[in-house]
């Protein structure tokens, strides 16, 4: 990033290009494999030229690479690299695929495990339900939005900040929309949401010994399904969140969420 013209005192212009290498990054996603410096300028309201020198400079440090098409940029090696070994600290992404199989075969509908990422629940894990026609199914890397079950269980789970840092940029009523979801899952210890293309999905907090680590979500398209309190589909989601942290450490954490 020595192209980047910052201050040499450590303050103002260092601390917004960190920002910036921040924003551009977090601009890619699963459905935004590639974008330009134009692409760039537009989503942050940059002017062309800085947004393609932060580019350019990016791709030195190895934080991004030319794209095959003329002009683009996609994510770097390094940034491989440190996703790969970020998930790989994370004990739950190792040890939950077999509580995502048990789960699956009991309910038959596809299960995820999801972390927290820059300012969301980002898929690490999916373990699809093969056993229908119809397979519900989401990408592992997928920053799952404000409609999502495992936003809401995050958020009744964090601070403030959080809270902030997922809704910037929200409206007034998309925001008072997701605290009245925030709420309900703080009150029930999990969260359920349905779509109007018949989808739904429910999710549950897993905790280690630090306080909420992960989520384990269900994702299905039977309207007919129950999710109801006690249904065994509920039951059992629940039952692999705890056993799952206790397995982690979390037990007391856990203990301590639920008697707030």
């Amino acid at each position: 990033m020595a192209n980047i013209e910052v201050s040499g005192d450590g303050s103002g212009s260092d601390i917004q290009a960190v920002q910036r290498v921040g924003q551009i990054c977090s601009l890619f996603g699963p459905r935004t494999t590639e974008l330009t410096a134009a692409d760039v300028a537009d989503r942050l309201g940059l002017n062309r030229t800085t947004a393609y020198r932060y580019c350019a400079s990016l791709v030195t440090a190895g934080i991004l690479e030319r794209g095959h098409r003329r002009g683009t940029f996609v994510l770097g090696g390094l940034m491989v690299q440190l996703g790969i070994h970020a998930l790989g600290r994370r004990r739950v992404v190792e040890i939950a695929p077999p509580y995502l199989a048990e789960l699956t075969t009991a309910v038959r509908m596809t299960t995820v495990l999801g972390v927290w990422g820059a300012r969301g629940p980002v898929v690490a894990l999916v373990n699809e339900d093969v056993s229908r026609t119809l397979v519900v199914t989401v990408h592992a890397g997928t920053q799952l939005d404000l409609n999502s079950s495992q936003l809401r269980v995050f958020l009744a789970c964090k601070d403030e900040q959080a809270f902030k840092l997922a809704t910037e940029g929200v409206s007034d009523a998309r925001r008072a929309e997701l605290e009245a979801g925030v709420y309900m899952a703080r009150r029930n210890g999990y969260s359920i949401t349905s779509h109007p293309d018949g989808l739904f999905a429910a999710a549950a907090p897993v905790y280690d010994e630090h306080g909420i680590c992960a989520t384990i979500g269900l994702l299905g398209a039977d309207q007919m399904a129950d999710l109801s309190p006690g249904s065994p589909a509920l039951t059992k989601l629940l039952d692999i969140a705890t056993t799952l942290s206790d397995e982690l450490g979390g037990a007391q954490e856990r203990k301590r969420v639920a008697d707030l």
